[in-house]
């Protein structure tokens, strides 16, 4: 089978959504299906077992100048345009001419494909936007949606409201309607979405974020770690951005409580957040000045590092927001499994992390519950203080879930004629 996908990003620095976008081609081509990506990183980057071509961007046409009209009033008279201007026209200059930029290789391509698989990150779905364009290719599109869209749609603490929703309430109609199939990381997110796109729930299957493997060199097999980690210890890993709905304080203050309690643990235990937290800094500086137990880095990290990392340490922690509900499955979580360490979730109730999971599984709490996270803890601890192997996670069932074997079931059982 021939399947051509066309992605925002497939550079895995520049956000979480890349690494996942990354992982998913990757384990298409690992399930022995013939891929070609058109991608819209704006350099060049080959992925292996995939043929890769970087769409070029369109320079020198009035939505170019447009756009770039556009940062230069930004930058250097700090003029924000772009809600009025997505007010009227519902989306960025940028956003149009990048969406023309590569409708416009679409258009050059010679590949036949069986299935044509749009994957973006953040809240732009370029992709997407493209592809309602070429209605030839529709009959094999499957549109992945990796998070909700508008952000209007985003459950509470995260959800806002743009000037321009009603054009992207319009925009996600036409995909919902125009696309043979739909795809969705998780189960809780299918059902979110087809509350507000009905179509969906007709068109909707769920191929969650791939456990691809990577061979990064030293990654996990050798004692070659950054200065801040000593393997011996009890170290549990936070890595990933703290957005300003996801704070790290119940967290915090929970291992502070563990230590208290278990006075002769704070010299083998180590809490280590890493990743962007611009929107905590002010709390974690204070927290790092009074706290040598713990290390916090509060800029992004490079992936094979994390990557080495997540391997390595006793305890990966998966935090989410305080809501009522969380239909997002965690770029990390495919990691957190491979890397076969006990996950401490700190998530809603209702959370596709907890579902995956199991409704029986030891290591959840909510984000703010400070005595439960100590003592969960405290009891991790004690297990490791018996044998780190205590801390396995030991899952088959969620490796199958993320495996290129599961991905190539779903797809085959599609039926493409």
């Amino acid at each position: 089978m021939k399947i051509l996908v066309v992605v925002d990003s497939i550079n895995i620095e520049d956000s979480s959504g890349s690494k996942a976008n990354v992982s998913l081609i990757h384990n298409l081509a690992a399930a022995g299906f013939e891929v070609l990506v058109y991608h819209y990183t704006l350099k060049n980057i080959q992925l292996n077992g995939a043929h890769c071509f970087a769409i070029p961007e369109l320079k020198y046409t009035p939505l170019y100048f447009l756009s770039r009209i556009q940062r230069v009033l930004s930058r250097s008279f700090n003029l924000n345009a772009a809600p009025f201007l997505e007010q009227l026209f519902g989306f960025s200059f940028t956003f149009f001419n990048d969406t023309n930029s590569i409708v416009k290789a679409l258009k050059k391509i010679d590949f036949e494909p069986d299935l044509l698989l749009t994957l973006s990150k953040g809240g732009s779905f370029r992709p997407h936007y493209s592809v309602l364009k070429l209605t030839k290719l529709h009959d094999k599109w499957m549109a992945y949606v990796h998070d909700p869209y508008p952000f209007h749609y985003y459950p509470r603490p995260y959800t806002w409201v743009e000037s321009s929703y009603k054009e992207k309430e319009k925009f996600f109609t036409q995909v919902s309607e125009k696309a043979k199939y739909s795809a969705f990381p998780s189960q809780l997110l299918l059902e979110w979405m087809g509350s507000f796109y009905p179509n969906f729930q007709k068109t909707g299957m769920v191929i969650p974020h791939q456990n691809a493997k990577y061979d990064f060199q030293n990654s996990g097999q050798n004692n070659n770690f950054p200065d801040y980690f000593d393997v011996t210890k009890f170290n549990l890993l936070h890595a990933g951005n703290l957005m300003k709905q996801r704070s790290p304080k119940g967290l915090i203050e929970g291992f502070k409580l563990f230590l208290n309690k278990n006075s002769k643990a704070a010299k083998e235990s180590k809490l280590i957040l890493l990743g962007n937290a611009s929107c905590h800094s002010k709390m974690l500086e204070e927290y790092q000045t009074d706290n040598p137990e713990m290390y916090i880095f509060n800029r992004n990290v490079p992936f094979d590092i994390v990557y080495q990392l997540q391997k390595n340490v006793s305890v990966n922690i998966i935090l989410e927001s305080k809501s009522e509900i969380s239909p997002f499955l965690p770029a990390k979580f495919p990691h957190c499994v491979e890397a076969n360490k006990i996950i401490l979730s700190l998530a809603p109730y209702y959370s596709e992390t907890r579902r995956l999971l199991g409704n029986n599984y030891e290591y959840w709490t909510e984000v703010d519950d400070v005595e439960k996270i100590a003592s969960l803890i405290e009891k991790l601890y004690q297990l490791w203080k018996r044998n780190p192997d205590n801390l396995l996670l030991n899952r088959s069932d969620l490796e199958n879930h993320l495996s290129a074997d599961y991905l190539k079931k779903v797809i085959i059982d599609l039926k493409i004629n």
